[in-house]
């Protein structure tokens, strides 16, 4: 190699550098103004060991000695050179377009640019390291969760603590399906959280395992009234559900009698244990089978006429010999929006049934519902009751340890956690999915907080972010006048005015509505209305005595403020409603 071929790139081929073909280390050429350039490194990233002199020619390690091939290379040397620089030092100027020897003819780099250079180089190479950070971090400490479902309302669990005598006394009542025969109604009442849903899944799910395993035909049916709350849509659904069940049986038995069919055409002795007597009785059965598959029609969720859906249902229920129990959740829904009807029409089945058995199992928080029935059904659909009482503080604890068990990993929970859910769920009638979720929603916040287990701030933090969240909810829903009603409210607190009575709040209503072109109530109806709030916790309304001046009502506010009128301004309506606090405040200013 001829140290004037300037003309030829200085990236060598690394196999001929490392391994060339006479033995011997080759020679760098020289740049075109005879300054020497960096070796570049080989393919395994090794520089050599010496470096080459202006005129060309390579000089001798310090002890004279010829290099060879195979002479390790200096780990010092090594280290000190980028192995995965991609950058090539062509005639000075590296791939970056930084000219290296511009500055003078030593071979001192600026290093501070050279590392700037590599490192650019090297982070644009990777980018499975680039994208690392957001989730790699949140997934990095151990998990708190092992089964977060658990703590769910739509979970039921294979054991109920302190409800073994509402599911026993609901057992005793069904176990007559198990027999062929019809079971006597059921009303379940309970406030929320109490556990009626779950105890009724529960025992439903026992009944249908125990009638397969028996052999009787028994069927549970779950319907969400809240839902489901027309009796439309309750009959609509619950003929489809039948129809789906009717059209597995037809498919399970026409599987049955092909097989037998292809068997009888072979041998006539394999009807001999049937109730067929010959092919032809099986094809006629077969055909039968096929015409009621086809006759099958699912009900639209809109457009039939009632009695039509009904005799559908009724139909899809009597097909086959069965025993039916519908479970109704929240039964008093289904009564608020469409009346008695569906419930009644449900509790008369029986008498027109041939072949099934229809039961009625209805759910409810309001123990009062009844009293809006029609005697005739009141009497039919109460047949048997079972009330479910809250839970004190020891239960929800029990049931929480129980929960807990399977929901969080090993040490996950402190010790006062579990109490302080139990004691802040018994304040609130003893609800049980209050708890969990306030359970669940701190395991949440410990999650978010990276931190290895749950702890009392976490849960206190729960309650706040609960308590919240359900005001946020309530506020949403609010119809359009209490909104004016509660912003009102609202406004006055905000510009300073303490004990507000119910006048003071109805002047600002007025001129909201005003402003948004709504009607105004009275004032006798706006009162009402600021009861209401009370009753949901909203605000709070006290009646205080002025003596010879009469009552009235003190009223403040029990939520946070700017959350609660963030939420009202959601509002399309009401968004506007921010232009009337000048005017409010002058109202103020004239009267103080």
């Amino acid at each position: 190699m001829n140290g004037d071929d300037t003309d030829q790139d200085t990236t060598l081929d690394s196999q001929r550098f490392v391994d060339g073909a006479d033995g011997d280390d080759e020679q760098l050429p020289s740049s075109a103004g005879g300054e020497g350039t960096r070796p570049e490194p080989d393919a395994d990233g090794e520089s050599a060991d010496r470096e080459e002199s202006a005129d060309g020619t390579e000089e001798s390690t310090a002890g004279g000695e010829e290099s060879t091939d195979d002479e390790s290379p200096d780990p010092e040397t090594t280290d000190a050179v980028d192995t995965d620089s991609a950058s090539t030092v062509r005639d000075g100027v590296d791939s970056s377009g930084v000219d290296f020897d511009s500055a003078s003819g030593d071979d001192d780099v600026d290093s501070s640019v050279l590392d700037d250079v590599m490192l650019d180089d090297v982070g644009s190479e990777d980018p499975e390291e680039a994208s690392q950070g957001l989730f790699d971090d949140l997934l990095a400490g151990d998990p708190i969760f092992e089964n977060k479902e658990v703590l769910r309302p739509s979970y039921t669990p294979r054991k109920l603590p302190h409800r073994e005598e509402q599911i026993n006394n609901m057992a005793t009542i069904l176990v007559t399906a198990l027999r062929g025969d019809s079971p006597s109604n059921i009303l379940i009442y309970g406030k929320t959280g109490t556990g009626k849903t779950a105890s009724a899944k529960f025992v439903s799910t026992e009944l249908e395992s125990t009638s397969q395993k028996y052999e009787v035909p028994c069927e549970v049916e779950y319907i969400n009234c809240e839902v489901t709350d027309t009796q439309y849509r309750v009959l609509a659904q619950l003929a489809n559900k039948f129809i789906e069940k009717n059209e597995a049986v037809i498919d399970e038995e026409l599987d049955d009698l092909e097989e037998l069919r292809e068997r009888a055409h072979e041998d006539p002795a394999a009807l001999a244990e049937t109730e067929y007597d010959s092919v032809a009785a099986v094809e006629d059965r077969i055909e039968q089978l096929e015409d009621d598959r086809e006759s099958f029609e699912q009900v639209p969720m809109t457009g039939w006429p009632t009695d039509r859906v009904y005799s559908t249902f009724f139909d899809a229920v009597d097909y086959h010999e069965r025993v039916v129990v519908i479970m109704l959740d929240e039964i008093d829904k289904l009564v608020e929006k469409s009346g008695d009807d569906t419930l009644y029409n449900l509790s008369r089945m029986n008498s027109e049934l041939e072949r099934s058995r229809v039961s009625i199992m209805g759910i409810s928080n309001d123990l009062k519902f009844t009293d809006f029935l029609d005697p005739r059904v009141k009497s039919s659909l109460g047949e048997e009751e079972i009330v479910f009482p809250p839970y004190d503080a020891n239960q929800l604890r029990d049931i929480l340890e129980h929960r807990a068990e399977v929901a969080f990993e090993g040490d996950a929970l402190t010790d006062d956690v579990i109490p302080l859910c139990a004691a802040f769920a018994a304040q609130e009638h003893g609800d049980a999915r209050r708890a969990l979720d306030l359970l669940r929603t701190a395991g949440e916040l410990a999650e978010r907080d990276q931190t290895d287990d749950v702890d009392e701030d976490h849960v206190r933090k729960a309650q706040e972010k609960i308590e919240l969240d359900r005001v946020v909810e309530v506020v949403r829903t609010l119809p359009t006048q209490s909104k004016l009603v509660l912003f009102a409210i609202i406004m006055l607190e905000s510009n300073g005015v303490h004990n507000i009575n119910t006048g003071e709040v109805y002047n600002v209503y007025q001129r909201l509505c005003e402003e948004i072109d709504v009607d105004t109530l009275t004032q006798r109806r706006v009162t009402d209305l600021i009861s209401e709030l009370d009753m949901l916790g909203i605000v709070n309304a006290v009646v205080v005595s002025k003596g010879r001046y009469g009552r009235t009502k003190e009223i403040s506010l029990s939520v946070p403020i700017d959350e609660t009128e963030a939420v009202l301004l959601s509002d399309s309506r009401l968004s506007d409603i921010e232009d009337t606090q000048p005017f409010v405040q002058t109202r103020f200013d004239n009267e103080n």
